[in-house]
């Protein structure tokens, strides 16, 4: 009997040590992939943390619609809607167009015309004092971290002054608006910037980048795909950005996005807001 009660507390030590084993080792497991999902899209560990990313999946990440100059909206897969630069009336067909969150990179009417977006949004400047000091950006609105990027404009024409980029952290996309950059990126403001997928990208020249130096700035960021902004709707300048590189007209003014379905290297996409003209195919 004192060995069948032996061999009985034995076998529940064991079973005890077993389950204790499996305990830890499913804690410590969960503690891996909450570590490794703990990086955001956009930049690297020592820049931001704690931004969870989904595993990517093969549905839509996100559309990208553009209305024109550096108009543009941003709708998540999750449905947040995110405007750029609003545009004020005149220039093109006024869009009816609701948001969550509106950002400002530059204190002028063709970019900073917020009372067109209908709902009510969070708008977020990236300048201050009427657009002599830039404004500290770094906030999570519902799926997305948004922050900005000091920049400098207008340094073709004159002295630079300041505007703002910013990112948009989507934890599968990374996308950037360049605002009216028209300088070359520091080490400082690459870093900053992160891993993009997609920067929405100024090539008119005088107030902001040219053709060159736009896709010089898009060789230091390596996205996968940009889209050029802020021409005017001048089929000569969209050439000369293009020349040489893989490019597409959408006959569209939107652009479906998913991670997996990325190029490997930069491709581009043109857009045509409404009331804009017709560009030729590029290949």
């Amino acid at each position: 009997m004192k060995a069948v009660v032996r061999s009985a507390l034995r076998r529940l030590q064991r079973s005890r040590t077993l389950t204790w084993f499996f305990s830890v080792s499913f804690l410590l497991s969960a503690l891996v992939l909450l570590s490794a999902s703990a990086e955001s899209s956009c930049r690297d560990p020592d820049v931001a943390r704690g931004f969870g990313s989904p595993a990517y999946a093969a549905n839509v990440d996100a559309t990208i619609q553009y209305f024109g100059h550096s108009f543009f909206l941003i709708t998540t897969s999750k449905g947040t809607r995110i405007v750029t630069d609003p545009l004020g009336p005149g220039w093109y067909p006024n869009p009816n167009v609701v948001a969550d969150v509106v950002t400002v990179g530059k204190e002028m009417y063709n970019h900073n015309a917020v009372e067109i977006v209908l709902g009510k949004p969070l708008i977020l400047r990236g300048l201050i004092n009427y657009g002599a000091a830039w404004n500290k950006v770094s906030t999570t609105f519902k799926d997305t971290l948004i922050y900005n990027v000091p920049i400098h404009q207008n340094a073709e024409v004159m002295e630079g002054i300041k505007g703002s980029a910013f990112v948009f952290d989507l934890g599968t996309l990374c996308i950037a608006h360049l605002g009216d950059l028209s300088q070359k990126l520091n080490e400082q403001q690459i870093k900053a910037f992160g891993k993009l997928d997609v920067a929405l990208t100024p090539i008119g020249g005088g107030r902001t980048m040219g053709p060159e130096l736009a896709r010089e700035v898009l060789a230091q960021l390596k996205p996968k795909i940009a889209i050029p902004m802020h021409h005017r709707d001048n089929p000569y300048l969209v050439q000369q950005f293009t020349a040489g590189l893989k490019a597409q007209s959408m006959n569209s003014d939107t652009l479906t996005l998913s991670k997996n379905a990325l190029p490997t290297s930069l491709e581009i996409r043109v857009l045509q807001p409404r009331g804009a003209m017709s560009y030729m195919n590029y290949r």
